[in-house]
């Protein structure tokens, strides 16, 4: 195995605005030989996320940026092909923070990078990078642990047919509240109310959301998953009842933005309501984990539950496929196949 080579995708420069391809640089090196502890993981499908841009700016924020020159940061599932830990075997399916790469290579034990075992047989190998993954996980802590959704409320999200609002919405309904999502485009606002169970969705595209919360939220809105900010933001909070909570998963229409970051305009809304907004970083409920990973998947064998992904091919497009997120082009979780299983 260690005269085979990698392919890796390194940041090449910082970018402003939306990433180019002058931002990548596409590296060949060859593997070098095991050490006692590490494993080698043949990296199969990559998870494109939202949050990979903040990754690309330099800056202090919840996790360190990727460095100048280092490869580039996602997470991932793959195959354990060589190991010399005991924890692990060949042939065992792992998920973790490989990176932007055909094969990772790193210690068992790594607390800063843990590796966990997966099973393809509970869900497909894309699934565990959606629903069972980190937006999954993600979509769970967040509306459970920030949101407090009960019974009877409202609950409202955003980017609502993507990895984390598809999620937290049905999560949301199998908690018995009413949904409603938004998104762009009728296609996807028919995929989240006939396929995944919302009451109604609005399509931000038409230029409606005012009067779309208006029509679908007409006793209010209890609970706001936000993965967007910006404008969507401002406008919800106009729609807000008396102890509301608003869950800053996101700002999707900010990351690219050359100016500064817009902030909520109507935030007062927060005051006069007696609201809470606060935001969320996933990696706080590392230890929780499993916990959501049980129900889920409980509810994914129940049939009661869908994980949709759109998947991409090649680590060569990679560059060209993370656009897709900022396009609004994805459709479901985005994924990023590498290899065959």
């Amino acid at each position: 195995m260690s005269t085979q080579t990698n392919q890796q995708v390194r940041l090449a420069s910082r970018p402003v605005g939306l990433p180019t391809s002058d931002n990548w640089q596409l590296v060949e090196e060859p593997l070098a030989p095991l050490e006692e502890g590490q494993v080698r993981v043949k990296v199969l499908y990559l998870s494109l996320d939202p949050a990979m841009r903040g990754w690309m700016n330099e800056g202090k924020s919840y996790i360190r940026p990727v460095a100048i020159g280092e490869t580039m940061r996602a997470g991932a599932v793959g195959r354990v092909v060589e190991s010399r830990s005991g924890r692990f075997a060949v042939g065992e399916h792992v998920s973790g923070a490989f990176g932007v790469q055909r094969f990772w290579t790193g210690a068992a034990d790594d607390q800063g990078n843990p590796l966990v075992k997966i099973d393809p047989a509970l869900a497909s190998l894309p699934a565990w990078l959606n629903v069972l993954g980190m937006p999954g996980m993600t979509a769970y802590f967040g509306l459970l642990e920030v949101g407090q959704p009960k019974a009877g409320e409202t609950v409202v999200v955003s980017a609502a047919a993507g990895a984390v609002g598809m999620t937290v919405g049905q999560v949301a309904k199998h908690l018995g509240c009413r949904v409603v999502g938004i998104a762009g485009g009728a296609d996807k606002c028919r995929f989240v109310v006939e396929q995944l169970g919302f009451d109604a969705c609005i399509d931000y595209k038409e230029g409606q959301v005012a009067q779309g919360l208006k029509q679908h939220c007409p006793n209010g809105v209890d609970v706001y998953f936000d993965n967007v900010g910006g404008e969507i933001l401002d406008t919800v909070l106009t729609r807000i009842n008396m102890k509301a909570r608003i869950v800053i998963c996101g700002a999707i229409s900010q990351y690219n933005n050359t100016a500064p970051v817009r902030g909520p305009a109507n935030y007062l809304s927060l005051l006069v309501n007696r609201a809470r907004m606060e935001g969320m970083v996933v990696f706080d409920f590392a230890p929780r984990y499993p916990e959501a990973v049980a129900r889920l998947a409980q509810w994914l064998r129940e049939g009661s539950f869908k994980s949709r992904e759109h998947v991409v091919e090649g680590l060569e497009n990679f560059p060209a496929a993370l656009l897709m997120l900022f396009e609004g082009k994805n459709f479901g979780k985005l994924v990023l196949k590498i290899a065959d299983a």
